[in-house]
């Protein structure tokens, strides 16, 4: 994937203004925006080697490739939207909820779950457990 398929200019971030102010937080809050912009060099430097990914109820991926697999299958996707509502982190653990909209009235409330490789502020990604529901019918009232 290239530069090409960043989205940053086209994507309104929308995040409390608490979470930007620890190192896990913000290593959070931009690799969320990363995966929404498709930024897979940020990606890259932010998740381990054998990374494992849940999206809960749907599929695991093991290792970068599966991830990087699976950015590619997101790339026709037009996010217009992330609201990011909440990031806590502590230890070797952190967790993120927000809710993501797409062009044509799609929109998902999730929740991500991490596991860090170490308790440093300069950790890695190693484990992401994604709860995922679409609210857009929700929107349609």
């Amino acid at each position: 994937m290239s530069k090409d398929n960043i989205r940053n200019d086209q994507v309104k971030i929308i995040c409390a203004e608490d979470c930007g102010n620890a190192p896990k937080k913000e290593l959070l809050r931009s690799f969320n925006v990363a995966f929404v912009c498709n930024d897979v060099g940020f990606i890259t430097e932010t998740i381990t080697e054998n990374i494992k990914w849940n999206f809960i109820g749907n599929s695991v991926l093991q290792g970068k490739d599966e991830v990087f697999k699976m950015l590619e299958k997101l790339i026709h996707k037009k996010p217009t939207e992330l609201v990011v509502s909440n990031i806590i982190t502590h230890g070797y653990s952190g967790s993120l909820n927000g809710i993501l909209n797409l062009e044509n009235n799609i929109s998902y409330a999730f929740c991500n779950v991490y596991r860090f490789n170490s308790s440093l502020n300069n950790t890695k990604i190693k484990e992401v457990n994604s709860y995922i529901i679409d609210i857009s019918k929700l929107n349609e009232k």
